[in-house]
């Protein structure tokens, strides 16, 4: 692979559809002050939410979700990868979180590195700081338009992620008890050093506290396996600074695609099975976030597959041509189960794709044939035909098209 420096943000950042509407809350018969007080903010909250546009915070969100994930869950998974896309024109490689089930009632509950836990005053005045490992449930994570958290939570971050960029979540079935007791315990341990400012520990050197480039999204979710779990084979680099230099610390930063290529080849070798659901963009979100000194809405960012570090970096979704790229992308295709998306015209959560994975030893050996020979065809800067599918809206049918 050519690998790229840039200084760049390595993490940042028949359809089915079953409806469910809550039934409405009443007042109790003998409503005391504190009861009429509830209800007035009730009511402002509503009228509130009433006025704001669907997919925006504190605005409407999708009436079942409850009913989506309820039949997501009918499959025993045990832990879910989320990887979300990347937002920016260029040199952005998307987020990585974990979810872990039955860590929160009727839900599973994400882990997910605080970009913004980095011990800076303006991110102090502005964002949830509180925890460097945010503990989000998935529901909240994926469709929610309230946080749970505080109301400094990041919008399209935090939660409501579907609204500002795709999510891939990588099931894995199989997974010990105890497995997912240390997971947890591991991320408890990081908030704990976080908390009381500890410094140089197994996985960090320094202070514990978010940074891009060396204690970043990927770098927490490999701590958690290496250290945690016990996965001590498990690759997970050190950003160095030699003088300063954040060019040479981005060579070696960990990047949330390629510890996720890393972690499924560790799971396939514990026997554990896999398969992917692709949480579809909102497209219609017109979400601005005050932060953002460009002012652009939600639905007009660029949502780009998560690049690895290479000559791809800075390229648009549709001209990856490096090989782990192609490679990330046919993968996650092969082993695709289902498609998640917010139907336009309703509303509502809706599995619009369902497909049978192929068993992940077949799907790396066809995803990495398949790589191998389009990178080579992109650079011979002639007409041909893509042999492999990318994950998530392919640009033709079955992902097959012609490249000029």
């Amino acid at each position: 692979m050519n690998k790229a420096l840039s200084s760049a943000h390595p993490c940042s950042d028949g359809p089915l559809a079953v409806t469910e509407v809550p039934a409405p809350k009443r007042l109790p018969a003998r409503a005391g002050p504190n009861a009429v007080g509830y209800a007035l903010m009730a009511l402002i909250f509503a009228v509130d939410a009433a006025a704001a546009d669907f997919g925006t915070k504190g605005g409407p969100e999708p009436a079942n979700v409850d009913a989506i994930v309820n039949i997501l869950q009918q499959d025993p998974y045990d832990m879910e990868l989320l990887i979300s896309y990347g937002t920016s024109k260029g040199g952005s490689a998307g987020h990585i979180a974990l979810a872990i089930r039955d860590l929160s009632p009727g839900d599973d509950l994400v882990y997910s590195a605080n970009f913004y836990a980095d011990r800076a005053s303006k991110h102090a005045r502005d964002f949830y700081t509180d925890d460097l490992m945010v503990r989000i449930p998935k529901k909240e994570y994926l469709f929610k338009t309230l946080s749970s958290l505080a109301d400094t939570a990041s919008f399209g971050l935090d939660f409501g992620e579907i609204y500002k960029r795709s999510v891939i979540g990588v099931r894995v079935y199989g997974v010990p008890a105890a497995e997912k007791e240390a997971l947890a315990a591991y991320f408890a341990r990081i908030n704990d050093d976080y908390h009381n400012r500890v410094a140089n520990t197994e996985y960090h050197d320094g202070e514990v506290r978010y940074d891009y480039l060396r204690l970043n999204c990927a770098k927490t979710i490999g701590a958690g396996f290496k250290y945690g779990a016990g996965y001590r084979g498990l690759e997970v680099t050190s950003a160095t600074l030699l003088s300063g230099r954040r060019l040479v610390a981005a060579a070696n930063a960990n990047v949330p695609t390629e510890m996720a290529m890393k972690l499924l080849k560790e799971w396939n070798a514990r026997g554990y099975r896999l398969d992917v659901v692709w949480y579809k963009k909102y497209e219609g979100s017109t979400y601005v976030d005050p932060h953002d000194d460009e002012k652009v809405a939600f639905k007009d960012l660029p949502n780009r597959f998560p690049s690895v570090l290479s000559s791809d970096f800075r390229k648009e979704q549709d001209h990856y041509e490096d090989v782990d790229n192609l490679f990330a992308m046919y993968l996650l295709y092969n082993l695709s189960r289902y498609r998640v998306r917010v139907n336009d015209e309703s509303k509502l959560l809706e599995i619009d794709k369902s497909r049978i994975p192929t068993s992940y030893p077949e799907a790396a050996e066809l995803a990495a044939k398949n790589a191998k020979a389009d990178s080579e065809d992109f650079r011979r800067r002639l007409p041909f035909r893509r042999r492999g599918t990318e994950i998530g809206e392919p640009a033709a049918e079955n992902g097959k098209r012609t490249v000029p």
